[in-house]
């Protein structure tokens, strides 16, 4: 029974962190065909009540605003909504109490998104097979390459701007060797050089840089030089010699200098906005509706930031509450691990909100997030609202143990 509860684990996180929904073969939602029988066959038997009532309502809230009502699709509402609350469910009552289960679930989408990020490297190299690849792991064509177990480039950025952070801080908070931090720093400039995401490496250079100011304070300075110098002997003497002929980050820099200026879009975006402000559902409009005119949006693109698009279909009242209704507990959480960054219970936290961190920065520049229901940013949001509830168990426990003594 382990073993299929542990090839449950593996396809259920398979699908959720590569956007799988529903495919030729899978006729059915694959949340539902590999999740509930986790939850009603291997559910923890310690039972604990449901957690995310608040968490989900708003999510539901937010759903339906943006794609029910803004974009009258009621089909992606009702996506997203399974693929969200089936999450919740998955870390409520398979998860539950169990920290063995919580940490293979960790391991398990870390592994499944290295993986991905393998498959992207190789995609150059082996350009038709590791398509044709894709293609039979994702049950359905491939439309950009390269790329990892995804369909669109857009679609992986997501997977490595949850990676690369996760990788190399875990080298750090479990104190690995010297070596082991090394490598794992080359491996992800590997991964983002390769995987041509700006905005991944924006995040992934925020979320690492913070982190170390304020788990080593003034030495981080020195840590950063000797990554940047390591960085450019690896760029200088691996990267630029044996791969500059493919693509990569900075040949894709050079070809979109003409393309969509990301500030300019946003700026637009902001104007838009200035017409229409209390949002697009109040005035019975959609982005084609306000932006059929426009020379900027005129190819049918929309600012690439999803959180400036919820607010400009949603407005300023019922976005803002949302947003920080979404967010207020895990910025609370993240905060709170921050300041024991030292502490051993919390090197699994500080890792999962790094990562959290980079993937929402990545949310700045596309318009995928915790809203659309995309995969490793919700995991991640569960994670992190999980481990700090078995956190706050295990410190109560402790507590009780240390009263009991005296």
């Amino acid at each position: 029974m382990k073993l299929i509860a542990v090839v449950l684990i593996v396809l259920y996180l398979y699908t959720l962190s590569f956007g799988v929904f529903m495919t030729d073969f899978f006729r059915i939602p694959t949340p539902l065909i590999f999740c509930l029988p986790l939850i009603f066959l291997f559910r923890e038997k310690e039972g604990v009540g449901f957690l995310y009532k608040r968490e989900l309502i708003l999510l539901g809230v937010a759903i339906f605003l943006y794609n029910a009502i803004g974009f009258s699709d009621y089909t992606v509402f009702m996506a997203n909504t399974l693929c969200i609350g089936m999450c919740a469910l998955y870390f409520n009552y398979f998860v539950g109490l169990d920290r063995e289960r919580f940490t293979i679930t960790v391991y398990v989408f870390i592994a499944l998104l290295t993986f991905s990020a393998i498959v992207m490297v190789l995609n150059p190299f082996y350009l038709s097979q590791i398509n044709d690849l894709r293609s039979m792991l994702m049950g359905e064509p491939v439309v950009q390459s390269p790329s990892g177990i995804a369909t669109y480039q857009f679609n992986f950025g997501y997977q490595l701007a949850a990676l690369v952070p996760f990788l190399l801080i875990f080298t750090f908070v479990f104190e690995k060797t010297v070596i082991v931090k090394i490598l794992s720093l080359l491996a992800c400039l590997l991964f983002i050089y390769l995987g041509m995401q700006r905005s991944v490496f924006v995040g992934f250079v925020f979320s690492v840089f913070l982190f170390l100011i304020l788990y080593y304070n003034y030495k981080a300075i020195f840590i950063v030089v000797v990554a940047v110098g390591v960085a450019f002997v690896f760029y200088t003497y691996i990267l630029k010699e044996n791969m500059d002929s493919y693509n990569n980050i900075l040949t894709k820099n050079e070809h979109n200098m003409d393309e969509y200026n990301r500030s300019m879009l946003a700026a637009e975006n902001l104007r838009i906005y200035s017409e229409y402000p209390y949002g697009l559902i109040f005035y019975g409009k959609d982005w084609s509706d306000v932006t059929y005119r426009n020379e900027v949006f005129s190819s049918g693109i929309t600012s690439h930031n999803a959180y400036l698009m919820f607010l400009t279909y949603v407005g300023p009242f019922l976005g803002l509450g949302i947003l920080a209704g979404l967010y207020y507990k895990i910025a609370k959480i993240i905060i709170n691990a921050f300041r024991n960054v030292k502490k051993k219970e919390y090197a699994m936290m500080i890792c999962l909100c790094c990562s959290f961190i980079a993937v929402s920065i990545n949310s700045l520049s596309h318009n995928s997030w915790l809203v659309s229901a995309n995969g490793p940013t919700f995991f991640l949001y569960f994670a992190i609202l999980h481990l700090n509830f078995l956190l706050n168990r295990e410190t109560k426990h402790d507590e009780k143990i240390a009263v009991n003594l005296i």
